[in-house]
C-alpha cells in the first residue's frame, strides 16, 4: 500500500471516529441538560431573611451588614424547547426572583403561569406586583385550586387583579394533571396544612425524563393520608417542608398553631430509604432560626451526614 493511501485510510478512520465521538457526546450532552429546568428561586419561610422583629443572631448580621434579603420558598421552571417559564407562588420577594427566572423580561410575555400552593402571605402576597400600581400586567395564567379561586375571586384587593385583567384564573383540581407542553406537567397534591382560605397543595412537576416533587407547608407528616416515603420514591428530587429543625426553635409560640414536621422528625421517618432514595430530598421552606442555614452548625451536617440535603436558592435541576 502507497503512503498516500495509508494516509487516505488514516484520515477516514479518524473521521468516523471523531463524527462517533462527536454524536455521543452531543448525545449524552443533550440528555443531561434535558428540556425542563426546574430553578430553586427561594427558601425561607414567609417572612424571609432578615425576619420583622427578629433581634436574634440569624437576623441581625444581615441588618447591621445591610445584605441583601434571603428570598422566601419558590421554584422557577423553564421549558428550554417550548420558551415558556413557570413559577410556583407569588413570594414577597417576586420581584428579584423573576428576575433570577427570566432575566429582565416583561413578565406578561414571558411569565407562561403562577402555580399557587396556599393563601399564606409568603405564598401568594407578591401577586400586588401584577395590579396597575406597579407592574399592570396583561393576563398572566393564575392556577390555583377551587377554594382558592374562589377568595381570589371575590376578595379585595385580588379581585380587582382579575377585573383589571392583570391575571387570567385557572381552576386546578387535586391529582387532576395540568398537561402545559407536551414535556411538561404540573400535578397539585392536596395536603393538609391551616386552610382558612384556600387549601394548601404541593406539586409534582413532571418533565420528559424526570418528576419533582415540591411541598413547601404541611402538617405533620402523620396528619396526611399518603405515604411520603412512597412519595419519594415515585420522584427523582423531592423539595420538602423543614420550616423547623426542632422544637427549640420555637419555645416562644403555640406549637399548635404550627404543627410543621420537624426536620428531626423527618430524619428519623426518612431513615430506612436506601441511600439513593435519601439523596432525592431537599429541605426547603426554613424559618429564619432553622439552623441548618448555616453549614458550619451540628445540624446541618447531621442532615448532610445521614445522605439529604438542604435546598439552596440558585441550585438548578433538569426534568
Amino acid at each position: 500500500m502507497t503512503l498516500n493511501i495509508k494516509i487516505k485510510y488514516f484520515f477516514i478512520i479518524l473521521l468516523s471516529v471523531y463524527s462517533l465521538g462527536c454524536n455521543d457526546f452531543s448525545q449524552e450532552k443533550e440528555n443531561k441538560s434535558g428540556e425542563i429546568l426546574l430553578k430553586v428561586l427561594g427558601t425561607i419561610q414567609d417572612g424571609g431573611i432578615p425576619h420583622m422583629g427578629c433581634s436574634k443572631e440569624c437576623c441581625s448580621n444581615y441588618f447591621l451588614s445591610k445584605k441583601s434579603r434571603i428570598g422566601v420558598s419558590s421554584l422557577g421552571v423553564s421549558n428550554l424547547k417550548h420558551n415558556t417559564n413557570y413559577i410556583i407562588d407569588a413570594t414577597p420577594n417576586i420581584n428579584f426572583q423573576l428576575i433570577d427566572l427570566i432575566g429582565n423580561a416583561d413578565p406578561s410575555k414571558k411569565l407562561n403561569g403562577i402555580f399557587l400552593t396556599h393563601a399564606h402571605m409568603g405564598h401568594y402576597a407578591g401577586l400586588l406586583n401584577f395590579g396597575r400600581e406597579s407592574l399592570n400586567s396583561k393576563n398572566i395564567p393564575l392556577y390555583l385550586m377551587p377554594k382558592f379561586y374562589n377568595f381570589i375571586l371575590n376578595n379585595g384587593p385580588w379581585n380587582q387583579l382579575v377585573e383589571l385583567n392583570n391575571i387570567k384564573l385557572n381552576k386546578i383540581y387535586n391529582r387532576e394533571k395540568v398537561i402545559l407542553h407536551n414535556n411538561l406537567s404540573f400535578t397539585p397534591i392536596q395536603v393538609p396544612h391551616r386552610d382558612e382560605y384556600s387549601e394548601t397543595v404541593g406539586y409534582v412537576i413532571e418533565g420528559i425524563h424526570k418528576k419533582a416533587l415540591y411541598i413547601p407547608d404541611i402538617d405533620k407528616w402523620a396528619k396526611w393520608e399518603v405515604s411520603i416515603v412512597e412519595m419519594i420514591k415515585s420522584v427523582d428530587y423531592a423539595f420538602l417542608d423543614g420550616t423547623f429543625f426542632d422544637e427549640k426553635e420555637i419555645n416562644n409560640r403555640d406549637i399548635s398553631e404550627i404543627p410543621h414536621p420537624f426536620i428531626i422528625e423527618s430524619l428519623k421517618l426518612f431513615e430506612e430509604l436506601d441511600e439513593s432514595e435519601k439523596s432525592k430530598v431537599y429541605f426547603i421552606h426554613l424559618n429564619h432560626t432553622n439552623p441548618v442555614l448555616n453549614s458550619e452548625s451540628s445540624e446541618y451536617k447531621k442532615v448532610i451526614s445521614a445522605g439529604f440535603n438542604i435546598a439552596k436558592t440558585g441550585m438548578e435541576f433538569f426534568l
